[in-house]
């Protein structure tokens, strides 16, 4: 059974060989052992209570009950820029025109912009390429909506996700190559290295303060702009699915695109619920749920197959087992995947509650 957990101190050495295998573009999971190490330290007083609010940030590792063995990771910062500027392009418009020579024209530009500063982040997804299987990546992803949904005063109302843009199989980005390399004068993998450290101070000291003009980039630059590596697809994909979208924001180093939505408007915060346990013997034949035991420190998350007796959630005694419940204990669940149907009431509701609360 594959179940979601709270990062722990000891999974140091499993996580640090996660790392080694994302290659170059994942900055926020650098394969560097103190950095790694730090990062634990933080997420672990956040959950003491004892990290201040520009410092708070959680990790979740999924873990293989059979091996104990930690297959993936997956994270969240509580906001975003609090404490270092939180950069990113935004792709807009100036317009040039003269009524005497009758001419008008609109030109693309990438705009430096602070603009999520504050917001929540999706953030250092990775799996293991041998779990790559099973909706392991979809558990993996979305047990982050259930922790958000039990939790959601310790997050924004907005939450943003940083896709890896595209880099070729030598690691070399078109974008970096076609913009960064201008203004800092070293490799793309350097870049992104120090990134992923937090050294970021350099990109305030040496990125253009003017708008670009993206006509004036390389043709291979503009293409890929906002466009994921092949091996981030599949996770774009999963949390487009889950109503967050892209909006014309993108890194400014590779051009990866940033998700981003209300988190009220997230389909598994929206549509999950809280029901009490029975333990039963469940129809197997039903859809996947996303189930949580809604408990701060000792949030467990995992997919099993449910039935209904009224209000009651049936549960198999292992399924209740591995989420650390019993009869009687409350789990939150949601279907997996959205059902195939006339949007729930309660989509209308959180989007006439987000509208009231921006008024």
């Amino acid at each position: 059974m594959m179940i979601i957990r709270p990062v722990q101190q000891q999974d140091l050495p499993a996580i640090r060989q996660l790392a080694s295998k994302t290659g170059v573009g994942v900055t926020s999971l650098p394969p560097d052992e103190a950095h790694l190490q730090a990062r634990i330290q933080r997420v672990l007083a956040t959950w003491a209570d004892e990290a201040a609010p520009a410092e708070q940030g959680y990790l979740f590792v999924l873990e293989d009950s059979q091996t104990r063995q930690v297959v993936g990771i997956s994270g969240l910062e509580a906001a975003v820029g609090l404490s270092d500027p939180w950069y990113n392009y935004r792709l807009g418009t100036l317009v040039h025109a003269s009524r005497d020579l009758d001419i008008y024209n609109q030109m693309p530009t990438l705009f430096l912009s602070n603009d999520h500063t504050g917001y929540s982040e999706l953030c250092t997804l990775f799996l293991d390429p041998d779990y790559r299987h099973s909706k392991n990546g979809q558990l993996l992803s979305k047990c982050r909506f259930l922790f958000m949904a039990a939790f959601r005063e310790r997050f924004a109302a907005k939450v943003i996700a940083e896709m890896r843009g595209y880099s070729d199989e030598q690691g070399k980005s078109p974008f970096w190559e076609g913009l960064g390399r201008h203004f800092f004068a070293i490799d793309f993998a350097e870049a992104d290295r120090l990134t992923g450290l937090g050294q970021k101070a350099f990109i305030a000291e040496l990125m253009p303060k003017h708008p670009l003009y993206v006509d004036f980039l390389p043709a291979e630059t503009q293409a890929i702009l906002g466009q994921v590596h092949p091996q981030t697809a599949p996770a774009r994909a999963i949390l487009e699915s889950e109503g967050l979208k892209y909006e014309g924001y993108v890194d400014i180093f590779d051009a990866g695109p940033t998700l981003e939505a209300y988190v009220a408007d997230i389909r598994a915060v929206r549509d999950s619920r809280v029901h009490p346990v029975q333990l039963g013997e469940p129809d197997q034949s039903g859809p996947l749920y996303l189930l949580a035991n809604d408990r701060f420190t000792g949030f467990r998350a995992l997919l099993g197959q449910v039935d209904f007796a009224d209000e009651r959630l049936i549960l198999d005694p292992a399924t209740a087992a591995a989420l650390e419940i019993g009869p009687g204990d409350q789990v939150r669940a949601v279907p997996l995947f959205a059902p195939q149907s006339a949007p729930h009431a309660s989509q209308q509701a959180a989007a006439q509650a987000r509208q009231a609360a921006t008024h």
